[in-house]
């Protein structure tokens, strides 16, 4: 969902879960297919590797939904995030079946929506500082 965000292709998604998975900068970090399995991993442009919340704001960021990086990197709900992201991804298949990731969805899509918006009002010189 993320990445159909992403208008200036800044992404780059990489599934790892495939069991003959293989990718050469995965290869030549310290982490391992199962590491990356349990939590997310990113690299960012500079080559450094994030893990967990971290990679959510990073995302958040390069795909302009401030909205959304502004949640995960606040400096009171930082800490909360940090704690309970680990449980959230070893228990994601259930989160998901109860509806979980649908609400979190909804707020990816507002919060995308408010930043084109914001964006599309600064192109046209309309954008409040």
């Amino acid at each position: 969902m993320l990445k159909s965000y992403d208008a200036n292709n800044r992404l780059e998604l990489v599934d790892c879960s495939p069991l003959n998975f293989s990718d050469d900068f995965a290869s030549q970090s310290p982490y391992r297919r199962a590491d990356m399995m349990r939590l997310i991993h990113a690299r960012d442009a500079a080559g450094q590797w994030l893990i967990g919340v971290p990679v959510f704001v990073a995302a958040y960021q390069a795909t302009g939904i401030t909205g959304m990086e502004k949640m995960w990197s606040h400096r009171l709900l930082r800490p909360i995030w940090d704690r309970i992201y680990p449980w959230i991804a070893d228990h994601r298949m259930l989160l998901s079946k109860i509806g979980v990731t649908r609400f979190f969805s909804w707020l990816v899509e507002r919060a995308a929506k408010k930043a084109n918006v914001k964006s599309t009002a600064c192109a046209e010189d309309r954008c409040s500082l």
